[in-house]
């Protein structure tokens, strides 16, 4: 049997001053983690980029205010500003925004967005409710005859008249001209239609509707603070001001009311809100058509209310009545009439003799939820064909 070597005095003394090696292996320290980087940060950086590919960095003040409303783990959730002059035609821009910390980084995306709706799915911080509307919807023009559809009232309340005040102009001063200026009534700005609420900023308020669309409310004096909250057609959002606390001007009290789909402002020019039609013209110039009445900038606009996805608005361009008929085409009889800017329900459509109205020449005519046909050449539906399919 071997002996072991009995310890010397000297082994002990270099043990002691740490001097002598041990044969046992030495245990190997774990990697550090990457260190995540601010959620702020990663927010920041997509929303200038956003302004700068936007052409709006020219009316931005490089000032930004981002929100974390919610946020658990690995997923965060809010609104993200950029702050503009305060200078007349400059606007903030901004976005609602999902955030997931994946492989060491961020992943940001901004409401409207196919990414955000993908991310919403799946995020523990979104209600079912945001959840339904935040949907991918259909690509912008990609809909039948370029769908001008939005099931939208006015921003005020339905049978109140308001002026006018700014026709079809920029969000942040040049094309799209995505906003309308409004005034009047009892200065209540309401809901355009149902859908989850954000308090941007202070005198800011973005409601996401479906079908990819959102509206923006600014100006306001006493307006919300909400974060996600659902809200009805005509539910309250505030009063018309002049609150800029986030850049840009206002004379005198008014909403500044814009339109936005899939993640960006788009022309007002042509979509049907409160059942008029929003006509554009030069910068703050056009107006709004109902029927054949024409409602120039500095005059009234009454709020009918949402026109249906499968109603549309008698347009006998110039005034009059619109015959009714037992068939689709001229040569059927008669069986009555309706009014210029009166409210049609339609079942299905079909072809007959053509006839041409204010937007040209078509055969398409219109079977009524009364069994009466109609020519679509007289109708405002906002889709260039059938809206309820064919018969």
């Amino acid at each position: 049997m071997r002996q072991l070597r009995p310890w010397t005095g000297v082994s002990v003394a270099l043990l002691a001053a740490g001097l002598l090696i041990s044969a046992q292996p030495a245990v190997a320290s774990a990697a550090p983690k990457p260190v995540l980087p601010s959620v702020t940060d990663a927010v920041t950086s997509k929303l200038l980029g956003q302004v700068e590919r936007s052409g709006m960095s020219a009316t931005a003040t490089g000032e930004t205010r981002i929100k974390v409303d919610r946020q658990d783990g690995q997923w965060a959730f809010g609104t993200a500003v950029a702050v503009a002059p305060r200078i007349k035609d400059a606007h903030p821009t901004g976005a609602v925004f999902i955030a997931r910390a994946d492989a060491g980084r961020w992943q940001v995306a901004f409401d409207g967005e196919a990414a955000f709706s993908t991310l919403a799915a799946s995020s523990p911080l979104v209600t079912a409710q945001e959840r339904q509307v935040f949907k991918a919807s259909p690509a912008l023009g990609t809909l039948a005859g370029n769908d001008m559809r939005t099931g939208m009232a006015l921003p005020f309340a339905v049978g109140q008249t308001w002026t006018l005040t700014g026709g079809p102009h920029g969000w942040g001063g040049g094309p799209p001209y995505s906003s309308i200026d409004l005034s009047g009534g009892d200065h209540v700005v309401r809901a355009a239609r149902g859908g989850t609420a954000y308090t941007m900023c202070q005198g800011w308020i973005r409601v996401i509707h479906d079908r990819g669309y959102s509206t923006d409310y600014y100006h306001l004096w006493n307006s919300i603070s909400v974060n996600g909250a659902g809200v009805g057609e005509g539910a309250y959002l505030g009063n018309t001001g002049t609150d800029v606390t986030c850049g840009g001007s206002a004379t005198g009290r008014h909403v500044h009311f814009g339109l936005r789909q899939n993640s960006a402002y788009v022309a007002i020019t042509g979509h049907g809100i409160g059942k008029w039609e929003i006509v554009a013209g030069a910068a703050y110039q056009g107006g709004a058509r109902h029927g054949s009445a024409w409602a120039p900038v500095g005059y009234g606009v009454y709020n009918y209310g949402a026109l249906g996805f499968n109603q549309a608005v008698v347009d006998a361009n110039g005034g009059g009545t619109l015959t009714r008929r037992s068939g689709p085409g001229s040569g059927y009889g008669a069986v009555g009439s309706v009014g210029d800017g009166g409210t049609v329900t339609i079942s299905c459509s079909a072809n007959g003799t053509t006839h041409t109205g204010r937007y040209g020449a078509t055969a398409l005519w219109n079977r009524l939820t009364d069994g009466s046909w109609v020519s679509d050449a007289y109708l405002w539906t906002g889709v260039n064909g059938p809206i309820n399919g064919w018969c």
